[in-house]
């Protein structure tokens, strides 16, 4: 598949601000962490920025972005519409929580189940995204049980490292903000790493046979192919990506993604308040290039089985 950069910003600015969004409503809530104004400025503002942001990317991308409340209305049939919904739906706990902490210096009571409802209808959220690629059928590579834990353990991964960024930057860190995030980071690696073992070992489900229906009279072949020029569908779904190139970007990924901020996880958790803000700043941003190269290889490395009648093997 084609990787849109409007999509992978949205899937993982979002999928960071879910992230956020969710550890600040626990904490808070459990009272882990101080209503401090300030501190619940610059945390839930960032969290709702992700947020925003990749909603108004993934609504660029749209052909007509004006049908985008239309298509809301299919949320009974279609992922995309239900996690648009729940998106929206989000915003209200969302903002209560924020109100509550940012100007009545309060995240217990009413605000604080506010914060745990915005946690759950996050997580949730995450989940439909997930499920918008895990359901199709017709691409293998995203039709797998390891897409949903995938995109859940990134974004708990990613937020998890901005809470100890922030939580450091103001001086309110816990140790247990520090342990999720080195967890959380051992879990996505083992996560990512069983994904792409699937889909390299996985045979193909379906061959020029099984897709036209003529396996069973023997070996079917192309003719010829159906056009002489490249298409919307074959640019589209017919996105080539080199082995030897696929493979370098898993090692970019592996190291900037996960090898580097668990490192680094590790010296924020251990370390004092200067070398813990710093190293939870360099394992934001390791982390934010390698989640953003894993992105495009999840696009990039699928195939739609359309492509066999162009021609391209299983």
């Amino acid at each position: 598949m084609h990787p849109a950069y409007s999509v992978i910003f949205f899937t993982t600015a979002s999928g960071a601000g879910y992230g956020l969004l969710a550890l600040l409503g626990i904490f808070a809530a459990s009272g882990l962490l101080p209503a401090d104004r300030w501190l619940g400025v610059v945390g839930v503002g960032l969290a709702m920025t992700l947020i925003a942001g990749g909603l108004l990317s993934s609504v660029g991308h749209l052909g007509r972005p004006e049908r985008f409340l239309g298509a809301m209305r299919q949320w009974r049939s279609s992922w995309l519409a239900r996690e648009g919904v729940l998106a929206i739906l989000t915003f209200i706990p969302a903002g209560l929580f924020g109100i509550g902490w940012v100007f009545l210096n309060s995240t217990q009571g009413f605000f604080g189940w506010m914060g745990a409802l915005a946690a759950v209808l996050a997580g949730i959220t995450v989940w439909c995204t997930s499920m918008i690629y895990a359901s199709l059928k017709p691409i293998q590579q995203w039709h797998n049980v390891f897409v949903t834990p995938s995109y859940l353990v990134l974004g708990l991964m990613t937020g998890a490292l901005l809470l100890v960024l922030v939580t450091r930057a103001f001086g309110v860190y816990q140790g247990a903000f520090g342990w999720l995030a080195v967890l959380a980071v051992v879990a996505g690696w083992a996560v990512k790493t069983a994904y792409w073992r699937h889909i390299d070992g996985t045979r193909p489900r379906s061959t020029l046979g099984t897709a036209t229906g003529l396996g069973r009279l023997g070996t079917v072949r192309l003719l010829e192919m159906p056009h002489t020029e490249e298409n919307f569908l074959m640019k589209e779904m017919g996105f080539r990506i080199a082995r030897d190139h696929a493979t370098k970007l898993r090692r970019v990924a592996g190291l900037a993604l996960f090898a580097v901020p668990f490192v680094l996880a590790l010296a924020a958790a251990l370390g004092g308040p200067v070398v813990g803000t710093l190293a939870a700043a360099g394992a934001v941003l390791s982390a934010g290039l390698g989640v953003v190269v894993e992105r495009w290889l999840f696009f990039a490395e699928a195939r739609h089985t359309s492509m066999l009648y162009y021609g391209m093997a299983a």
